[in-house]
């Protein structure tokens, strides 16, 4: 029987090693736990970690829909200073729908693009 980490993880792995981040072109890296969701701007050239977001700074709450296309919105806001206009979506293994989906159509709006 398998479970739904290792499914992930080896979503993860494959995902992984198809995308790189760079200084220009960062990977914006995603985590959803139960409560929050978190995304960084990671230059794997260097390995830095060169800005992320969380849902605890947006809300106190549980991370819903609407809360991870506000931290979407705040990435876009951050990457910005960087001057970051494109960025390479790592979904980190997940599905892409709901928060996932919703932090990357924020960050669309916020002015990246992936």
């Amino acid at each position: 029987m398998k479970s739904t980490y290792n499914n992930r993880k080896k979503i993860k792995l494959r995902i992984r090693n198809k995308i790189s981040g760079t200084s220009g072109v960062p990977r914006l890296s995603v985590f959803r736990s139960n409560k929050a969701i978190y995304c960084q701007l990671i230059d794997d050239m260097n390995g830095v970690t060169m800005a992320s977001a969380s849902s605890k700074e947006v809300a106190d709450r549980f991370a819903n829909v609407e809360i991870a296309g506000k931290v979407g919105e705040l990435i876009a806001d951050r990457a910005k200073s960087f001057n970051i206009e494109s960025v390479k979506f790592d979904r980190n293994g997940y599905l892409y729908h709901g928060k996932v989906k919703s932090l990357a159509d924020g960050a669309r709006k916020g002015g990246l693009n992936f």
